[in-house]
């Protein structure tokens, strides 16, 4: 690696005090370090290439150096992502005069750079990290990374992401065509079998409650529950034509969300069942987990029909990408009391550290309210002609907005 013979910084030649620090350990660690993440976020095809769209710089942090004196690394253009070496780096001043340069790479490669890059690092997020150096000495650096997506656009990651599952992780034909005709074709048999069971009497309790409602509000469908000493049948009879109307209606209640996931367990423990996700879901999931991205899912289906679907899918058990299930417990999902609720329980500082991610515009119209970022899915149209969820993560959500009329 080259050293600059004379480095001025806001006048002052500082070049012997700044080569004693290049000489330092903690400068051919954090080089090291720096050649290795790039090898692994080129894999994670957080950058590509060898341009400046896609950099990394550490800004060494030493307690014993004075802080306008401390250096900072940083990769080189010109060299592809995956083949950096410590020797490739650059070191730069506080003030991001070059101090030592990346030597020249014999012909045919290209000669490694910093000059696209520097002007960049100077911007931007900073992650803080901790790591060991070879000898075992701490090191304590500060990252900024501008990170390519998929898209060739530069790409914030949110906090969290909450996913819609019909037409967003799951084709609606799935639960429109499987789902809901299970649960109507077996109502019957599952309350006959779990009548006197405390989880059936739940269901019917909550049931019971709903239609009341339903009465008093002349739903269409609604039909009178007789008192358990009517007798098993009558109460069934009258329980079964209750949850058919509501599953042609497609009532998002929790009455009816509850009971069908009780007779979806059924068909997914005997294997009469299996999720199904897009193809592109499986791999979306599984980047988001490596990104350290928190993925949940909000569904008017009850949470244990999610953890069924996901459990056992196309594509295996999912739920290890997870971090956890929402339901109508929280609320209506075209409601914005609904995503408040879920962003206090997530935690995060800011709403907008949440992306949304559904096929409904009223349900994006509701959590943009709740200042959650948010992104139309497109599975309703061939798939062929539109990106998927991978496509979604790559776009710069700080600058994501709804096209669509407001």
């Amino acid at each position: 690696m080259a050293i600059a013979s004379a480095v001025g910084v806001n006048g002052v030649k500082l070049a012997t005090t700044f080569q004693a620090y290049l000489e330092r350990t903690a400068v051919n660690d954090t080089n090291a370090l720096l050649s290795e993440l790039c090898r692994q976020f080129q894999g994670l095809r957080w950058v590509s290439g060898t341009g400046a769209s896609g950099f990394i710089a550490i800004k060494v942090h030493g307690y014993s150096i004075p802080k306008r004196q401390q250096l900072m690394a940083m990769a080189a253009s010109g060299v592809q992502k995956e083949r950096m070496v410590p020797e490739d780096m650059y070191v730069l001043s506080h003030g991001g005069s070059i101090l030592s340069s990346s030597p020249p790479k014999p012909y045919p490669h290209n000669s490694p750079n910093c000059f696209d890059c520097t002007p960049l690092s100077m911007k931007g997020p900073t992650q803080r990290i901790k790591g060991n150096s070879r000898n075992n000495a701490g090191i304590d650096v500060s990252v900024k990374a501008r990170a390519q997506g998929l898209d060739n656009r530069n790409e914030v990651l949110p906090r969290c992401v909450v996913l819609d599952i019909e037409g967003t992780t799951t084709p609606i034909s799935f639960v429109t065509d499987v789902l809901f005709p299970y649960a109507r074709d077996n109502v019957a048999k599952h309350l006959i079998l779990a009548y006197d069971t405390a989880e059936a009497q739940d269901d019917i309790k909550l049931l019971r409650s709903q239609v009341e409602d339903d009465l008093k509000n002349g739903v269409d469908g609604a039909v009178p529950i007789p008192a358990d000493n009517a007798g098993k049948e009558e109460v069934i009879a009258a329980l079964v034509a209750n949850v058919e109307a509501m599953i042609k209606a497609d009532r998002k209640i929790t009455a009816l969300k509850q009971l069908q996931g009780h007779i979806w367990r059924t068909g997914f423990s005997s294997n009469e069942l299996e999720g199904v996700v897009f193809d592109d879901v499986p791999e979306s999931l599984a980047r988001w987990h490596a990104l350290g991205v928190k993925v949940y899912i909000y569904s008017s289906g009850s949470r244990l029909a999610q953890r069924l679907i996901f459990g056992k899918t196309n594509y295996g058990d999912l739920r290890k990408y997870l971090s956890g299930f929402f339901d109508t417990a929280v609320g209506n999902k075209r409601e914005i009391s609904s995503y408040v609720e879920i962003s206090e329980y997530l935690g995060v500082d800011k709403p907008s550290e949440i992306l949304f991610i559904t096929d409904v515009y009223q349900e994006a119209v509701a959590a943009k309210a709740a200042v959650f970022k948010f992104d139309i899915s497109t599975y309703k149209v061939p798939r062929n002609r539109q990106a998927g969820l991978c496509h979604q993560l790559s776009v710069n959500v700080s600058n994501r907005k709804f096209t669509g009329p407001m």
